[in-house]
């Protein structure tokens, strides 16, 4: 019995090691391009967003890139436009990434990003507001380039933060408001009732 169990092994075992081994390549292969695409994502937050080096995209991204909005696509120079924006509004803009996973030709990175509203960016003036924001990005990403983007975040918080920071000087603005308003309408109400002079 041990004769025949050790002769079983002797002539499997050839066979087994050439399938392990088969099949090690195409999975090192497969870890490999997910490495390699999450490298391709990291410099989207690291040079893009962080450094502002713009001109890196065109290393990044495929030229027929489309980012997918929730009511419409956005093309590259579009996109790239948005981020340029944001830079602006936030010199001191840090994006961070806190997950970051890879599956296929797929990236899914969730981010947080930080930054002061130190600078003025048409049409928001700078207005010290410190910003902090987290969201999702899935990228698909080919041949190295990322060729489609779906990104989810919470703009509301974002406007909630430049509320609550910013709402004593827009009580102020809207109590002057209400005052011009007010002296105009008393100023225009004094005209009409005012007596017309008395022809000569």
């Amino acid at each position: 019995m041990k004769k025949g169990l050790a002769f079983v092994v002797l002539v499997c075992a050839p066979a087994w090691a050439s399938i392990g081994s088969s099949a090690a390549p195409q999975d090192a292969t497969a870890v490999s391009q997910q490495q390699r695409n999450k490298a391709v994502a990291r410099r989207v937050f690291e040079e893009i967003f962080n450094q502002g080096r713009f001109q890196v995209a065109d290393e990044i991204y495929a030229r027929d890139f489309v980012n997918h909005g929730l009511h419409r696509d956005a093309s590259l120079a579009e996109d790239q436009a948005a981020a340029r924006w944001e830079k602006q509004a936030l010199p001191d803009l840090k994006m961070t990434v806190d997950l970051m996973v890879a599956e296929g030709d797929l990236v899914t990175v969730v981010w947080r990003a930080q930054g002061t509203n130190t600078a003025a960016a048409s049409p928001l003036p700078a207005t010290g507001v410190k910003v902090e924001l987290k969201g999702i990005t899935v990228w698909r990403i080919v041949d190295g380039r990322i060729r489609e983007e779906w990104s989810s975040f919470d703009l509301l918080r974002v406007v909630r933060q430049f509320v609550d920071q910013l709402k004593w000087w827009l009580i102020g603005l809207f109590c002057a408001v209400v005052v011009l308003l007010w002296g105009a309408a008393t100023w225009v109400r004094n005209l009409r009732r005012a007596p017309l002079p008395a022809k000569g």
